[in-house]
């Protein structure tokens, strides 16, 4: 079995919970009298929706990837056979849901929300409760998330943000009238934060006491937690393990050597996505744009999403990295920019404080900050063939942004419409030389031919 952490609403503590509980795992000393061999378990961690900061800290405390079970940008069956597969090699497995238990990507159905993976999946969920300004009250938002769907199983609560004992008797006799079982109580813990900004968390590269963090919450998780009740229900069970089917990726012959930008900048990364370029053949060749020159002899380069508006000033600074991109590309090289690796490949971007600086300069346009987010998923297709599609090819992304490009490709790489909706909404995204740039993230777990194609593309060009 594993275990969903699930919230009644964004901000009740999902991430905080799901951190103490990783922490203190693989730390193993709250488990130790319950596991001779605490100190040698394995965690798996999964994140529920399209996230990609959430999982950067799962991967910090556990050591692993964290996987993304995204129905929407994948598929049911690839949830479950990604889950199976990654499971099974852990001793324990923990899923963090997305927003509130029942919020999904629709008005009319909880599709791709956190009940859907839970039911999926047949998993039993860990309620966290935002008590803060609750007492008696609390029973009532329990029974409710117990009873609106009846196929799932809500195993127990975690209490967060409790005050007091005088508060927290006063929560336990008030579940103790529906028989919900407490599995854990977090107190108030002002001290204890992870910085945030427009677009979520600070990303765990930005953060450079985050292992004492860590440590704090594996404290915090030692003592909060039912551990002798949690832990059967976070067990991986070779019973749920499926070998996930083999993606048909035809791999090219010889090395292709890919640059991909992995710094504090860019790090908006599936962890798939990655593994998939590597079975289609390629080597990964990561490098800094914010310091580093660009690796040499690379048949391709990769822009993940990020934060380039934070270091515009130090990226337009590393002129050497700026000018070795703009020739690579200019010289035809294939390119993936998604989101922030758009921003970067832009004539300037103007940051937050309303400052421009000069990047890469390969698409004629400009980026600007905007106070709007732009956010959802999008089924897109393509209007010309690129290194990544084909023209017609539809596939499924996400946008999270709070830029937009002056001006709009008067050609665009997409027209995009919003999940489960036909009306198309936005032209969108550049395909310039042999560059694919866009603001849709993709996840290429259903559609291994988009690596493969890139990759291929990668194998076919003359380094010059």
């Amino acid at each position: 079995m594993a275990l969903v952490i699930a919230g009644e609403r964004s901000g009740s503590g999902k991430t905080t919970t799901t951190l103490a509980l990783l922490a203190s795992l693989r730390r193993g000393r709250a488990i130790a009298h319950i596991r001779l061999d605490a100190q040698a378990i394995s965690v798996q961690s999964f994140k529920v929706g399209p996230d990609y900061i959430d999982p950067m800290f799962h991967q910090f405390v556990t050591g692993r990837p964290c996987r993304n079970l995204d129905p929407v940008l994948t598929s049911e069956s690839y949830v479950q056979d990604c889950f199976a597969t990654h499971a099974l090699r852990a001793n324990y497995s923990l899923t963090e849901g997305v927003m509130g238990l029942f919020d999904g990507a629709t008005l009319e159905d909880d599709w791709g929300s956190t009940a859907h993976i839970a039911r999926l999946l047949d998993l039993p969920i860990l309620l966290v409760l935002d008590c803060s300004r609750l007492s008696g009250s609390v029973a009532a938002l329990a029974k409710g998330y117990q009873s609106l769907d009846p196929r799932l199983q809500i195993a127990g609560v975690v209490l967060n943000r409790v005050g007091s004992d005088r508060h927290l008797d006063f929560l336990k006799s008030a579940l103790a009238r529906i028989q919900m079982p407490v599995l854990g109580v977090l107190r108030r813990q002002d001290d204890i934060t992870i910085p945030d900004r427009h677009l979520g968390l600070v990303p765990t590269d930005e953060l450079p006491e985050l292992r004492i963090l860590i440590d704090r919450l594996a404290e915090v998780g030692d003592r909060s937690f039912n551990w002798s009740a949690l832990l059967p229900l976070l067990q991986s069970s070779p019973a749920q393990a499926s070998i996930m089917a083999t993606q048909n990726c035809q791999v090219v012959s010889g090395s292709v050597r890919i640059a991909i930008a992995r710094d504090a900048a860019f790090n908006f990364y599936y962890a798939d996505n990655l593994e998939l370029l590597e079975r289609c053949g390629a080597e990964l060749v990561y490098w800094s744009p914010l310091q580093d020159p660009l690796p040499p002899n690379v048949q391709g380069l990769y822009f993940g999403g990020g934060f380039p508006e934070i270091f515009a000033a130090t990226l337009s600074a590393n002129q050497p990295a700026l000018g070795a991109v703009r020739a690579a590309i200019q010289a035809g090289i294939p390119t993936y920019a998604e989101c922030g690796g758009l921003m970067y490949l832009c004539e300037a971007i103007q940051d937050l404080q309303g400052q421009s600086f000069p990047m890469v300069g390969v698409l004629p346009t400009t980026v600007t900050m905007q106070p709007r987010l732009t956010l959802g998923y999008r089924q897109a297709t393509a209007q010309r063939h690129s290194p990544l599609v084909t023209q017609g090819q539809c596939v499924w992304g996400h946008e999270f942004h709070h830029s937009q490009t002056t001006p709009i490709p008067s050609e665009p790489l997409f027209i995009t419409n919003r999940f489960r909706q036909a009306q198309p909404i936005q032209s969108e995204g550049w395909c310039v030389q042999n560059v694919h740039a866009s603001y849709v993230h993709l996840h290429w777990g259903t559609q291994p031919e988009i690596p493969q194609r890139f990759v291929q593309h990668c194998a076919n060009w003359t380094m010059v």
